[in-house]
């Protein structure tokens, strides 16, 4: 008996080590206070961080942006769950929580960069390569992983993008109404419509993409997504775009998605490609 109580505890104690080996926690981005405001003290902006074992780090770390219209955000199947999948690579996750624009469209593009500055400040120990520091967003937050991608500079210009079901236009068209009307506005200007299109500001410095989508999807229309994957192909920017037969819209990473492993075994075979 006591043979067995040692010997499982032994066991416990080896599956408890990778676990105890990985290290999370989560930092407030503004700590001094946020250079812009939306006018609601309650909504603040942070970062849970996730870090891989040292021994299996590569290095690479990704900034996750969740979607919700800019109007909430789906933390956890576009944020939190995410953490695992890119640990287990070796991959550094950084969930990011986002202000809300109300009114102010620079807020949530100012947490985006700030994030991602953060990242890079503090790569040496978080065991980071501050050149191999990416972004990815889904719906709404793939519109703001796509605007620091194609309007960053400096320290907050990431070196890769991934998007799933990405809002990409704010032109009024083809882009989604209701992330439209949360980030710009319900009558903005033209210039600020085109400003905010992200598909018009692909360069040849715009980072390599991996972009998914469905082309079922209603509420964000896939349109966006191709026309990105069309300019940035255009530009000589490395993409990958993948559109799955169904799905509709804001799967993230559930295993309810009908592609869900497709999905994922394209995303580790694209990451290991460079």
């Amino acid at each position: 008996m006591k043979l067995r109580k040692t010997l499982l505890t032994a066991a416990l104690a080896a599956l408890a080590l990778p676990l105890a080996a990985q290290q999370s926690f989560n930092v407030n981005l503004w700590p001094d206070g946020a250079p812009n405001s939306n006018g609601n003290p309650a909504d603040t902006a942070k970062v849970w961080v996730y870090l891989p074992e040292k021994a299996t780090a590569t290095g690479r770390a990704v900034v996750i942006c969740p979607g919700g219209g800019y109007s909430h955000l789906a933390m956890n199947h576009e944020g939190h769950d995410w953490a695992p999948f890119f640990n287990n690579m070796g991959i550094a996750a950084i969930v990011l929580k986002y202000r809300m624009p109300e009114g102010n469209h620079e807020v949530p593009v100012a947490d985006a960069e700030e994030a991602m500055r953060l990242v890079r400040r503090n790569a040496k120990n978080w065991n980071i390569d501050p050149t191999d520091i990416g972004i990815m967003g889904s719906s709404a937050g793939g519109h703001l992983a796509s605007t620091v991608a194609t309007h960053a500079t400096g320290d907050a210009m990431p070196a890769f993008q991934i998007l799933f079901y990405p809002v990409i236009t704010m032109m009024p068209d083809i882009t989604h109404k209701g992330s439209h009307d949360n980030f710009l506005g319900h009558k903005p200007k033209k210039r600020l419509q085109q400003e905010y299109s992200n598909d018009l500001h692909v360069s040849r410095v715009t980072p390599r993409a991996f972009i998914a989508l469905s082309d079922n999807d209603q509420s964000v229309l896939p349109a966006n997504g191709v026309n990105y994957y069309v300019e940035l192909y255009r530009h000589d920017v490395p993409a990958s775009l993948h559109v799955y037969p169904k799905g509709g819209h804001g799967w993230g990473n559930r295993d309810s998605f009908v592609y869900h492993n497709e999905m994922q075994l394209e995303l580790k075979a694209w990451l290991r490609s460079f």
